[in-house]
């Protein structure tokens, strides 16, 4: 039903358009009495052999939606109900902010993709406490950090403390996102001297609670293998609880689209990444010898690049792109895949 009907006519509109109204009227279906049962039913599939326990966690299933989708932490109650075994909210930052200027997003259809240069739009963290206060689900959430834009990188470990410090009381495991490519010089805060400096902070503030939280890194897919090295050093210094592999690209090689949108500014999302994102999930889990935690996303359109992902080291897996081009059955077909291979 989804990509016979729903996909072609949510892809009549602009992406940004598509998303709001989409989410829009699952938001709304979801207060109809039996509309929670019915999507349950459809698409969550539970067995005890998907559980995993990681960094502490328990998790249902291994599948969960990546950060990008909620940002606003107004769609994980109704999104609980369709199959995911965790959801991602933000990148929030301590004020809100607008984002790029519009048009922000751009589909690839020949190539499965998506850019965007949404710069972490959001209405900031009190907003999202706001909504995480009426969380009515036992769904395990993460909150994604980041910074906001004019904030310069020298205060940066200021605006990821306020968030980690507001949030930590709503979110059940925390994202530091320094690898977004779309928030200016964010990424140089993914060199040694600086990362280290900023994950150790917050270490020590998770320290001094009464039970500490998983803190993971997000880095990005475009790193070399001697900045690859020292992530693993920094993770294993810091002693944070993991990583999550990877954000979006900035590269746009063997695209085939050849509309002009391909050469829009932003990270490159979906298929084009896929191959990328596994390589650096398999060198990170062969240099740190699994000692740390993966979640792999990047490119998962399939059960079968699901379990790519988890046999080249990763324990959990995200969606984001594949999800608005397969619909929200992918989920349970990754779990049903997954399944097959117990």
């Amino acid at each position: 039903m989804y990509k016979l009907i729903l996909k072609p006519l949510f892809f009549q509109f602009d992406p940004e358009t598509a998303h709001k109204l989409v989410t829009q009227l699952l938001n709304i279906a979801v207060l109809i009495p039996g509309i929670k049962f019915l999507l349950r039913s459809m698409y969550c599939v539970q067995d005890k052999r998907l559980e995993r326990e990681v960094f502490g966690i328990k998790f249902p299933n291994p599948v969960g939606l990546a950060a990008g989708f909620d940002k606003e932490a107004n769609l994980y109650n109704s999104f609980s109900n369709l199959g995911f075994g965790f959801i991602e909210v933000g990148t929030i930052t301590p004020k809100g902010q607008p984002g790029n200027p519009k048009p922000r997003m751009f589909r690839l259809p020949a190539d499965q993709g998506l850019i965007n240069r949404m710069g972490f739009n959001n209405e900031g963290m009190e907003v999202a406490i706001s909504r995480l206060k009426k969380r009515n689900t036992n769904i395990v959430i993460g909150g994604n950090i980041g910074k906001n834009k004019v904030t310069p990188n020298e205060e940066a470990v200021s605006d990821y403390e306020k968030c980690f410090e507001a949030l930590f009381p709503y979110v059940d495991y925390f994202v530091v996102n320094v690898s977004s490519p779309n928030t200016p010089n964010l990424r140089e805060l993914q060199d040694r001297e600086p990362l280290t400096r900023l994950l150790l902070h917050l270490q020590s503030l998770n320290a001094k609670k009464d039970s500490p939280k998983p803190i993971l890194l997000k880095i990005a897919p475009d790193l070399n293998h001697d900045q690859l090295d020292d992530i693993v050093s920094i993770v294993e210094d810091s002693k944070i609880a993991g990583l999550i592999a990877t954000n979006t690209t900035i590269s746009r090689e063997g695209l085939v689209t050849n509309s002009g949108k391909e050469k829009e500014t932003g990270g490159l999302s979906g298929k084009p990444v896929r191959n990328k994102s596994t390589e650096v999930i398999r060198y990170i889990h062969d240099k740190s010898r699994g000692s740390f935690p993966i979640i792999g996303v990047g490119g998962i359109h399939s059960a079968k690049d699901a379990i790519e992902k988890l046999e080249a080291g990763a324990s959990l897996v995200q969606v984001y792109t594949g999800f608005i081009y397969e619909g929200p059955a992918l989920v349970k077909r990754i779990n049903k895949g997954i399944l097959k291979t117990l």
